[in-house]
């Protein structure tokens, strides 16, 4: 019966009670569900409309519903990119008193896509190699805090787009487990393993289906992400040893790690008895430097990339100015008001929902490059900016919510524009669209 619900709610939203849960997820009135392109799910999901926001309904076990609603939410507090809780609903029954599955509810990613959604047609080698190396850096940043996935792969995830790179978020936390005292070098090849094979199945699940690019190597792709991962793991752990005279070798690694967007909040430091070799290790590394660095001198909340990419623009302008201010809060408060933000106001108001307004500034960006290179001259930011809106924000599809056909499927929606700029064009062989 409905007053027999049991909801567990992260944030008190009255707008819960009014779903169908007297109702089998697969029998949702479809004026509940909101059409989009999912992954691949062992449980049933669908989209619905949350006090006008978009939820993702997963109907499983009342165990294992609490256990990944717990789980997301420590995964929360250690800032690991993941979806956003919402909820677990248990004691439902249907009409006839009939026990039914209990419900995790979470957030869904605004501008956020499942692998299968990022192209539509065929799924081009570079998109696959962005896609696992995103996916590479989201597993060793849960390694790293001890977080151990058991479930590793791309229909698991979703992608954002980073400044011509993708951003992965974890979305299915259902096995994974979490130890305080980290993961031993078994715990993590097992789970990289366990990628590189699921990797390796999708692949091939879209090659099966004419939706791989031809002579595209599954297994070369999926191998991919065993090196990004090894490299990037290696960089942050690695121990490190020189002589004692080289001091500078400190300020290189720690600099090695910002340029992979990584800040060293603790590092051990030792030399030999005769003082002669000194080793470091890195013991308590976080993910974010630009983001961070940005955040503080502009209050912007973007991606990793694209706040590398904000943050080169913000240098480029504090070089070309002619004002000797001391502080760099300063310049970039300027170069936020004159720079980003009419870049972002001039973006028509039913083009917003294209793509994220950091997402935009860089694409403007490529853009205004593109173009100064074929007309051999420096193109002023208004006419850049009438050419980009005009000639390429315009046909692109919008990713807030990418609107798709129902949930059952993964059939996707035909895009019928062109983005020249970027080198992430969804694999369209755009002389097709002539």
């Amino acid at each position: 019966m409905q007053d027999a619900l049991r909801i567990t709610a992260s944030s008190i939203d009255p707008g819960l009670l009014a779903l169908p849960w007297s109702t089998t997820l697969a029998k949702w009135p479809s004026e509940q569900i909101v059409s989009l392109p999912k992954g691949l799910s062992r449980h049933l999901v669908r989209f619905a409309d949350l006090s006008g926001r978009v939820v993702a309904v997963k109907e499983t076990t009342d165990e294992m519903a609490k256990r990944e609603y717990e789980m997301l939410g420590n995964l929360a507090r250690l800032d690991i990119p993941c979806v956003d809780r919402v909820a677990v609903i248990a004691g439902r029954t249907d009409a006839a008193g009939e026990p039914l599955p209990a419900a995790l509810v979470t957030s869904h990613l605004r501008f956020s896509m499942p692998y299968r959604a990022l192209f539509t047609r065929v799924l081009r080698p570079d998109t696959a190699t962005r896609l696992v190396d995103a996916l590479a850096v989201l597993l060793v940043r849960l390694h790293n805090v001890g977080f151990y996935w058991g479930d590793v792969s791309l229909s698991n995830t979703l992608f954002r787009r980073d400044a011509g790179a993708y951003a992965a978020y974890l979305v299915d936390a259902e096995t994974g487990e979490l130890h305080e005292e980290g993961l031993t070098d078994g715990q993590r090849a097992y789970d990289l393993d366990l990628a590189r094979t699921n990797i390796a199945g999708e692949i091939m699940d879209l090659a099966a289906g004419g939706r791989l690019e031809h002579g595209v190597d599954a297994i070369a792709i999926a191998d991919g992400i065993v090196s990004s991962y090894r490299s990037l793991w290696a960089e942050l752990t690695v121990q490190e040893s020189f002589a004692s005279a080289e001091t500078w070798r400190i300020t290189e690694r720690v600099e090695r790690l910002n340029a992979l967007g990584f800040d060293i909040d603790e590092m051990s430091m030792s030399t030999t008895a005769d003082g002669t070799v000194v080793e470091i290790q890195p013991k308590v590394v976080d993910a974010g430097h630009h983001q961070r660095r940005l955040i503080r001198l502009t209050g912007l909340d973007v991606e990793e990339n694209q706040a590398r990419r904000l943050l080169n623009d913000l240098d480029e302008f504090r070089a070309r100015s002619t004002k000797q201010w001391a502080d760099e809060e300063m310049y970039a408060h300027e170069w936020l008001t004159r720079v980003f933000e009419p870049v972002v106001r001039a973006i028509p108001w039913e083009l917003r929902a294209k793509l994220e307004p950091a997402e935009v500034f860089h694409q403007v960006l490529e853009h205004r490059w593109y173009l100064s290179q074929a007309q051999g001259r420096s193109v002023p930011l208004a006419e850049v900016l009438t050419s980009y809106i005009n000639e390429v924000l315009r046909h692109r599809r919008d990713e807030a919510t990418i609107m798709g056909p129902p949930t059952e499927t993964m059939s996707l929606p035909v895009i019928t524009g062109a983005n020249p700029i970027t080198d992430d064009d969804d694999e369209i062989d755009w002389r097709d669209l002539v």
